[in-house]
């Protein structure tokens, strides 16, 4: 990497506190905003562009020159909507420059781009150092055999379902789907797993759906008021909850308000009677058996939320769902909303966006405190604004572009017979815009709440994905727990698990040590301790770096110089010594870095931090404050 910068490079704001007086303003509020460029920058003028009621307004900026930091440019911004978007205008000898959340442009950008401060928001405060484990519950420990399905259970089998029941961990293949196929996990396992999970480091857990349904993953409900059985009923999530709490651990639940089991009794009734309320809960395209469902399946009937009375089930009433389950003796800590992005929409019916304000408002009018996190696989960012969902499971932000850098592109769609693949990966190139896009789309709060993960139970295992690698496996995971959001560990990634020939990644938890990668655990173990203590981590800044052809190195910074870089290199091939350039970063001479899992130490000298030889991996280089 070259130590010769354009002075482009040297151009940096983001959301943190080191930028923005008030992160979190409220209305009314003015916030100081600071630009820094180097000190060699052409720069003659530099502007604060604003859209204040939809006309654009500009404020001068103002410079300090700090001999060793460059230059600083501030100016004061009102905050006087609720969303506040801004970017900068330069003036420069070259010709004018605009800078937004995306980088250093030479046209005028879309707004979509442009730095964003939200009025009056609230962030759950815990989620700032937590760390989230995902829990499928009938795969990850079986605490009560006593409530085990059975394969002759009359409440699955009166319905229709042929179930299996087996042994844990075991792989037999009868043909059955997976979702009929059942191990036995329940809530009573959780439990009695906590004191590894707090081991582990893990304060959060985010579990796979818990209520009352016929399948094994519980997506098909017909019981949202009810904890299924099997997992040991309401009871086992009480005591679930007073455990979590004697540890300060925190939980959040599933839910899926886009769709209901067919067996559930509000279909039941809306098929029975086409005068029904619950008939206008669904839609019916010739009543009783042609019905719309999700994505054609046909034991997952749509919900219609034209239906006044299932917004009032759902969200709106005093006991509804999505209030019953944050309130005691639940208490739980919030939700993951499954397929947000295709909730409330059918055709020409499309409400999504007034469904996930109104789910915001009922939980928020519940616990101010709770996480309303979503599921998409797909640009998210309208729904991230900060009146609708506080963070996504980050697959379009962070998973997707690491998983192309690090195996190749891969593209399928649920109904496409076909996959979109190169075994080609992303250029670093591609990796870094990606991110810094999909990064700068959102308020740079709502960044911080993105639930950052590798995989979950609707993908393949990280360690699948790298080809059991496990220095990339290891890579992956240091970006992950350094970028900026909340990590979440799918079980059993942190021991090695891998897919399944048969259940995929939604194999059996292994509780036989002698199946685990002892040296992984421990490694997960510090990445997890390291994350919980550093105020850098949580909440510091976050820059590119640098970008070569395997290599990717991105720096967060938090207040009185405390910074964390993070190098990655993909390579086979080890990367030589030399110096890795940072003066652009802001990043002054003579301070001193640690390798966090070597030890090493190095200082930064002529703007660059030496490092020496990189094998295919990832360092952690960070200052004594994290």
């Amino acid at each position: 990497m070259s130590t010769v910068l354009p002075w482009q490079q040297t151009i940096h704001h983001d959301g943190s506190s080191h930028f923005v007086s008030n992160p979190l303003p409220s209305l009314g509020d003015v916030v100081d905003i600071h630009l820094r460029v180097g000190r060699e920058a052409p720069i003659e003028r530099i502007f604060l562009r604003t859209f204040p009621d939809g006309e654009q307004a500009f404020t001068t900026m103002q410079i300090v020159d700090w001999p060793q930091l460059g230059q600083w440019w501030h100016a004061p911004l009102p905050i006087n909507q609720p969303l506040v978007h801004y970017r900068f205008v330069l003036e420069t000898a070259e010709g004018i420059h605009w800078y937004t959340g995306a980088g250093l442009l030479r046209h005028e950008p879309l707004d979509v781009f442009d730095f964003k401060l939200l009025a009056d928001y609230h962030s759950p405060q815990w989620l700032q150092t937590a760390v989230f484990y995902q829990i499928f519950p009938d795969r990850f420990a079986n605490g009560d055999p006593g409530n085990d399905p059975r394969p002759n259970d009359e409440r699955l089998v009166s319905h229709g379902y042929e179930i299996g029941v087996y042994p844990w961990g075991s792989e037999i293949d009868d043909g059955r789907s997976g979702s009929a196929s059942f191990f036995g996990g329940d809530l009573n396992g959780v439990v009695q797993q906590l004191d590894y999970l707090e081991t582990l480091g893990i304060n959060a857990i985010y579990l796979n759906p818990v209520f009352t349904a016929y399948s094994s993953h519980r997506y098909d409900v017909v019981d949202f008021k009810a904890v299924d059985p099997h997992l040991g009923g309401d009871d086992a999530l009480i005591a679930l909850r007073q455990a979590l709490s004697a540890r300060d651990m925190h939980y959040i639940l599933d839910i899926t308000p886009n769709h209901c089991g067919y067996k559930h009794p509000w279909f039941l009734a809306a098929q029975a009677d086409q005068n029904a309320p619950e008939a206008a809960f669904f839609t019916f395209n010739q009543h009783p058996h042609d019905y719309v469902s999700w994505l054609g399946r046909t034991v997952l009937a749509k919900l219609n939320y034209t239906s006044p009375e299932l917004r009032q089930r759902m969200y709106t009433a005093e006991d509804a769902i999505v209030r019953y389950w944050l309130n005691k003796p639940f208490s739980a800590d919030g939700w993951r909303v499954d397929v947000a992005n295709m909730l409330g929409r059918q055709g020409p019916i499309q409400m999504n966006t007034e469904v996930a304000r109104a789910i915001r408002e009922a939980v928020k009018e519940t616990n101010p405190d709770a996480y309303v996190m979503a599921e998409s696989f797909f640009d998210a960012s309208p729904s991230l604004q900060g009146d609708q969902w506080d963070g996504v499971m980050n697959y379009m932000g962070l998973t997707l572009p690491l998983w192309h850098w690090l195996r190749g592109y891969r593209q399928d769609a649920i109904n496409f017979p076909d996959e979109i693949r190169s075994e080609v990966p992303y250029t670093t190139e591609a990796l870094a815009t990606t991110i810094q896009e999909r990064l700068a789309a959102i308020p740079w709060a709502i960044a911080l709440q993105q639930y950052n993960i590798l995989d979950s139970h609707d993908t393949e295992r990280i360690r699948t994905i790298v080809g059991e690698n496990d220095a990339l496996h290891r890579l992956a995971a240091i970006i992950q727990f350094a970028f900026p959001g909340v990590p979440g560990v799918y079980y059993g990634d942190e021991i090695g698990m891998v897919d399944s020939p048969t259940h995929g990644a939604r194999a059996c938890m292994p509780w036989d040590q002698a199946d685990w990668d002892l040296d992984l655990l421990a490694f997960y173990r510090d990445l997890i301790a390291l994350r919980k203590r550093s105020a850098t981590l949580q909440r510091g800044g976050f820059k590119i770096l640098a970008v070569d052809k395997d290599r990717f190195a991105f720096q967060r910074e938090g207040e009185t110089g405390a910074y964390v870089i993070v190098v990655a290199n993909r390579a086979v091939r080890p990367h030589a010594a030399g110096g890795l350039p940072v003066a652009h970063g802001g990043i002054p001479d003579g301070v001193v870095f640690t390798e966090h899992f070597s030890g090493q130490q190095a200082t930064v000298q002529d703007g660059s931090l030496p490092l020496p030889g990189q094998p295919q991996g990832a360092m952690l280089w960070r200052t004594a404050e994290n």
